[in-house]
Order: C-alpha cells, then sequence, then structure tokens
C-alpha cells in the first residue's frame, strides 16, 4: 500500500517541479535543533518555445520556547527567445526573542535585487517588539511592529522627489502579523504580511506578502504551492507597482 500511494505523489512532484519553483518550509519545533528546506526548480524548452527557468529557495529557522531565528533566500532566473525576461534575488534573516510569554523583540536584515525593477541592492534594517496573540504547536500568530532603515541602489538613474538619483536612503515603519498552521502530520501552512510606510515622504508605502503550503509526500520531500505579492505605492516610471509570483513544485527538507 506504501509503494501504490507513493508512486503517483512521486510523479505529480516530477511535474509539478518541471513547471516551477518549490516554496521551500522548514518544520518548526521549539527545540533548539536548527531545520531547513530547499526547494529547486528548471525547465527548459526548444523548437517553436525557446525558454528557460530556473529558481532556488531557502527556508532555515532554529527555534527554543523563548526565541525564534529564521533565514531565507530566494532566486528566480527567466529567459525567452534569447531575452532575458526575469532576474530577482533575495536574502535575509529575523531573531524574535521572547521578553515575556507574550510579548517579543525582534531585528532583522533583507537584502533585494531585482533587474526588472531596476533595483541593484535595497538593504533593509528592522526592529521592533511584538505580540504573540497564539501560541500552540498547531497554530501560531503574531502580530508585530517597528522601524525600519532602507537604503536601495539603482542599475539606471531615476527620478524621485525631483531629483535623478543613483541611490536613495530613507527611514520606515514596519507593521506586520504572522502565522503558522499545522493541519496535520503530513499538512502545514504559514504565511506573512509586512507594510512599511515611508517616513521620509508621507503617504507612499510598500507592501509584502508570501505564503506557502507543504504538503508531506515522504520524510524528506514536499509538495509545496507558494505565492507572493510586492506592491510599492511609488515603483518608478513605466513599472508596475504590483509583482506577484505563483509556484507549485518540490522542496527537500534537512532536520
Amino acid at each position: 500500500m506504501k509503494n501504490t500511494r507513493t508512486l503517483p505523489l512521486l510523479t505529480l512532484a516530477v511535474a509539478a517541479l518541471a513547471a516551477g519553483t518549490a516554496h521551500a518550509q522548514a518544520t518548526l519545533k521549539p527545540d533548539g535543533r536548527f531545520r531547513a528546506a530547499l526547494g529547486l526548480g528548471a525547465s527548459t524548452s526548444s523548437g517553436n518555445t525557446d525558454a528557460t527557468n530556473a529558481s532556488l529557495t531557502f527556508d532555515g529557522v532554529r527555534a527554543t520556547a523563548n526565541y525564534k531565528t529564521s533565514v531565507y533566500a530566494n532566486a528566480q532566473y527567466a529567459r525567452a527567445g534569447g531575452v532575458t525576461t526575469g532576474e530577482q534575488f533575495r536574502l535575509g534573516g529575523r531573531h524574535d526573542q521572547d521578553l515575556t510569554p507574550s510579548f517579543f523583540a525582534f531585528g532583522g536584515l533583507d537584502l533585494e535585487r531585482n533587474k526588472f525593477a531596476n533595483l541593484k541592492l535595497r538593504s533593509q534594517g528592522s526592529g521592533g517588539l511584538g505580540w504573540h496573540v497564539l501560541k500552540s504547536d498547531a497554530l501560531t500568530f503574531d502580530i508585530f511592529g517597528g522601524v525600519t532603515y532602507t537604503s536601495d541602489r539603482y542599475i539606471s538613474p531615476m527620478l524621485i522627489d525631483g531629483r535623478t538619483r543613483g541611490s536613495y536612503d530613507y527611514a520606515g515603519l514596519l507593521i506586520g502579523e504572522e502565522s503558522t498552521h499545522k493541519f496535520s502530520e503530513t499538512t502545514s501552512f504559514k504565511q506573512r504580511l509586512t507594510v512599511l510606510p515611508n517616513l521620509k515622504n508621507t503617504g507612499e508605502y510598500r507592501a509584502n506578502w508570501d505564503a506557502g503550503l507543504a504538503v508531506a509526500m515522504t520524510s524528506t520531500m514536499n509538495l509545496t504551492v507558494g505565492a507572493t505579492m510586492a506592491y510599492n505605492s511609488e515603483p518608478g516610471p513605466g513599472r508596475k507597482s504590483t509583482d506577484t509570483l505563483l509556484t507549485v513544485g518540490v522542496a527537500v527538507k534537512f532536520e
């Protein structure tokens, strides 16, 4: 029975991997051990359609009853008809430290490059306080807020605040929520929403939402579905405010 069930799952996983990237999701357990997950995706075609797509995601976490340290990385690259159509990299980490059973302090650093958003490098440091609204093995829900400092470097100079600039630094606020859901021993879901108002230019803000569903196929392999949305109220001339990415794939866990 076990082999009969695993075969169609693995067949589905191979098809999913060819379709895109896996949204890697590390297992969260408060035992002090570091756990990670790695998702890889690639596809190529030739003939009537000449296209290449490659992607990588990484998620790592170490948690105890009093703190959580998490790191992530993802990269996407796409090329069609001899022209690069996608190139984006993100890397970051955050440490949450409980001050009381209900409240915690956090600090984080995020780095991003997005060629088609004209972003050579965005460096963002953040820190603040949060509240564990719910905290159990099956469900966690946190809300948090703080301050950020962002340094943007552009591939080509762009018009900002009436001037053509190659870089732009600004302070901001951070407001967000995140949750993890363990539906069963084999199915889990997590999501995070952050809103980042710009203190230098009131009314401007960015928002990011990331979500992922993982279903275990074996003890070390997950079938995953992921969604990412990034919004910028002032993306720059000729650029869209919203970027979205939907992914289906497989990820390997390291525990």
